[in-house]
């Protein structure tokens, strides 16, 4: 329950931030443009509101409503509730018909950057949303629409302007994903080991050795791109169509099958505890020896290497625990013993700095334990890379890890629509899936900049209801020089949201049927 409630609290207050910037940025433009925003909510509010306040005017919660003091004498006890059928990914606009307020003497009062809209949290975490004057969207509010445009609205501004409006959104959240990955270079620095210094090579998952990888191969490049960064290079790896890799002196090139992710995919669920593509290959090294246990009373020491099990070769971490577990059930079949019993080759480091060969009979405890602790950090074996960054250069390297994650998410998405694809498809419960178990400001901020990405990219795809499909028809307004018609708009935006409906339905029930598997 604490693990879920942890990977909860994430997911929700990652999507509620990156909603307020995405809102923002629509907001921004519209406000720069003399659009009147009539709301701005977080989350969605149908029925009633968590909390909502209008500056000057009124606050409330769940649905109550209280003037404040100095609030306007014509300001009405509350606006109608929208009910929005958007997903995560739908960041829309809803249009109204209120008009300008007016004085006493019957002048229109001074228009306010911040203090004309409602500001508020709904209790639906599956979006937020904008509602902007003039617009036909989620809201089906063409009331107004019927009304003589006003300067103030969204659709009496110039295609230009009304373009950038929707845009502002995607725009942001790109933005923002550049800054957090610029922040976290800058905070941190990058600490890696390239590929051309994994002198032991790369070990390989079963489904990679399928497709032609072999352990020790090391990566030279993907679709002629070379690769340097581990964290990116996985990724173009399982996108490129070619992988080049150098296997002993020569380069071999490995031709990579188009749903080859979706095989690694499986291979993970099936086995989350075993290799996820590749790994570096580090030596056995002992960090630590238990008292009592098989290795201690055998004379294993730290800082020994195990360079064998039985005679059979045991040089690096990844093939030392299947070689153990079988030669210790084959002893125990032999000898028709319960325990198991190896021969462990070690390599010693003596005073002189020459490694000695010891051969070092060792009784293992239940499920072919040894007592000892053995070395995961690779950086203790192989040449580690260090990257600091001022703030001049944290911005570049920000740019460049956004625009790689955003090409990188535009190439998955083409996937999709396979089988395979649609099979992976995953709703709110996958997306909190991918935060880690503990709270970690790093992995959370990471994890925050590839969910704005995503939002951004999903967002710019020319659906109807997406504000992707707003900028379709502005396109084709400006090319044209035409409006498309009000009943052309009001079908199109029903049919985006019928089908955004079902997408968010599809893949929230896909991570049901996962549950059960």
């Amino acid at each position: 329950m604490d693990v879920f409630l942890i990977k909860a609290a994430q997911l929700i207050l990652a999507l509620a931030f990156l909603i307020i910037i995405h809102e923002f940025g629509h907001f921004l433009f519209a406000r720069i443009f003399g659009v009147k925003v009539e709301k701005f909510y977080i989350f969605f509010d149908p029925w009633k509101e968590i909390a909502k306040w209008k500056p000057g005017k009124y606050f409330g919660f769940f649905g109550s409503h209280h003037k404040l003091k100095n609030a306007d004498e014509n300001e009405t006890s509350g606006s109608a509730k929208n009910v929005s059928t958007e997903d995560t990914t739908t960041i829309s606009s809803v249009s109204s018909d209120k008009k300008e307020s007016e004085d006493k003497s019957g002048k229109k009062k001074k228009s306010s950057f911040w203090g004309d809209t409602e500001y508020g949290i709904g209790w639906i975490p599956l979006g937020g949303y904008c509602k902007i004057a003039g617009m036909i969207d989620e809201s089906m509010d063409t009331e107004q629409l019927k009304q003589p445009e006003q300067d103030w609205e969204f659709r009496s501004k110039p295609a230009w302007q009304r373009l950038l409006i929707m845009i502002g959104g995607v725009l942001f959240n790109f933005l923002l994903a550049i800054l957090i990955y610029a922040g976290i270079v800058y905070a941190t620095g990058e600490k890696y080991v390239p590929f051309n210094d994994a002198r032991y090579g790369m070990e390989y998952s079963a489904a990679a050795q399928k497709v032609g990888f072999r352990n020790g191969d090391i990566p030279l490049s993907a679709d002629g791109k070379e690769l340097d960064y581990p964290s990116e290079a996985t990724m173009a790896m399982m996108q490129a169509k070619e992988v080049k890799v150098l296997r002993g002196n020569d380069t071999v090139a490995i031709s990579i099958p188009e749903k080859f992710i979706f095989s690694l995919e499986d291979e993970a669920k099936a086995n989350p505890d075993g290799i996820h593509f590749l790994t570096y290959r580090i030596p056995v090294g002992i960090t630590q020896v238990m008292p009592g246990e098989g290795a201690a009373k055998a004379g294993v020491k730290e800082g020994d290497r195990i360079i064998a099990v039985d005679s059979v070769a045991t040089p690096y971490l990844g093939e030392f625990h299947s070689v153990l577990d079988a030669q210790a059930e084959a002893n125990k079949k032999l000898n028709k013993s319960k325990q198991g019993k190896v021969t462990l080759t070690i390599a010693r480091e003596n005073k002189a700095g020459v490694s000695d060969t010891l051969h070092l009979p060792v009784t293992l405890s239940e499920g072919n334990k040894m007592g000892v602790g053995l070395e995961v950090d690779l950086t203790k074996f192989l040449p580690v890379k260090e990257k600091h960054y001022n703030l001049f250069t944290a911005v570049p390297r920000g740019i460049q890890m956004g625009t790689e994650r955003l090409t990188a998410y535009a190439k998955s998405m083409k996937l999709v629509a396979t089988k395979e694809g649609a099979k992976s498809i995953g709703g709110f419960g996958s997306i909190g899936a991918i935060f880690p178990e503990k709270w970690d400001w790093i992995a959370f901020w990471n994890i925050a900049a590839f969910l704005s990405v995503a939002l951004a990219f999903m967002n710019i795809l020319p659906i109807p209801a997406l504000d992707g499909g707003h900028v379709l028809f502005l396109l084709y307004e400006i090319i044209f020089r035409r409006k498309p018609s009000q009943k052309f708009m009001e079908y199109a935006q029903m049919i985006g949201m019928g089908f955004l409906i079902l997408l968010l339905l599809y893949a929230n029930g896909m991570d049901i049927i996962r549950l059960f598997k």
